[in-house]
């Protein structure tokens, strides 16, 4: 009876902390959370890890308990003649149904979390492609005239005031917020990874192979991620910046954008251009 009270009171405060955790605005230092969902991918990661948080700690607090209670009931003073059990059968048949019981558990939401981040949905509003290079990203936008830009990190002697050390870049990748996007990662020369935490997202660089990821932001902001993949003596300076920022500013920015690769821009670019204007007066 007590050894179940204590198991849900353990219960209980795992969830609140890691309930606390989750409503924490942005990382800060020495926090060991995930950083704040902003997609729905990432959402579901935060349930899942939270899910198997609570399970990992109940297990270890039942095994720690189950033993000590075998330490000091079955120790030699307490038992000068040893046991000639070799087996229970209930025992048995409990610590194999219980585990597999618990895996099936962990099983159903953890195939749903594969099945969702690997799949892109039948219909994206855009997509973008990026390539690693050594040791920067190269971007491409193919729905939006075919305009591509490199990225590469500020260095420590060129950043400005609020500007984040190993993160900031001297091009931005720009998104519109609540609209899904593709993004199709390649390399050039090694392996690299495109991987952003508040997303989600990690996927694989692979010369000569094309592969592909999805997210929709569901907040506006700017977000950052590394390369995550070892990709030679430069490869904790491949940093990645992402603005989400609404419709209008997005057609704003591509516009602009085509216009510096002299690219023609569509009527609509020139209305989004002029919309954005005026909202600014």
């Amino acid at each position: 009876m007590r050894l179940g009270k204590l198991l849900a009171a353990a219960g209980f405060l795992v969830t609140g902390l890691v309930g606390a955790a989750s409503y924490a605005a942005e990382p800060v230092p020495w926090q060991l959370n995930l950083q704040p969902a902003v997609t729905p991918v990432m959402q579901k990661i935060t349930e899942f890890h939270d899910l198997l948080l609570v399970i990992i700690i109940l297990i270890s607090i039942f095994v720690l308990i189950l033993l000590g209670v075998t330490m000091w009931k079955f120790g030699a003073k307490r038992n000068p003649v040893p046991t000639t059990t070799t087996h229970n059968t209930m025992l048995e048949m409990l610590w194999t149904v219980v585990p597999v019981i618990i895996l099936v558990v962990i099983a159903v939401p953890s195939f749903k979390l594969l099945y969702l981040s690997d799949v892109t949905p039948a219909k994206v509003d855009m997509t973008i492609k990026a390539t690693g290079n050594q040791w920067y990203w190269t971007y491409e936008y193919p729905d939006h005239g075919k305009f591509s830009f490199d990225s590469n990190m500020i260095p420590d002697n060129e950043l400005k005031p609020g500007q984040k050390r190993l993160l900031e870049t001297d091009t931005v990748v720009v998104v519109p917020v609540n609209q899904t996007v593709r993004v199709q990662v390649t390399a050039s020369d090694v392996l690299h990874a495109w991987a952003i935490p508040a997303f989600g997202v990690k996927i694989d660089g692979v010369p000569g192979r094309l592969n592909e990821i999805w997210f929709k932001a569901t907040k506006e902001g700017t977000y950052y991620g590394q390369c995550s993949e070892l990709c030679g003596v430069n490869h904790g300076f491949m940093p990645i910046r992402v603005d989400v920022v609404s419709k209008q500013k997005f057609d704003a920015w591509a516009a602009a954008q085509r216009k510096a690769a002299g690219i023609d821009s569509a009527p609509e670019d020139k209305r989004a251009v002029a919309a954005l204007k005026n909202t600014a007066r």
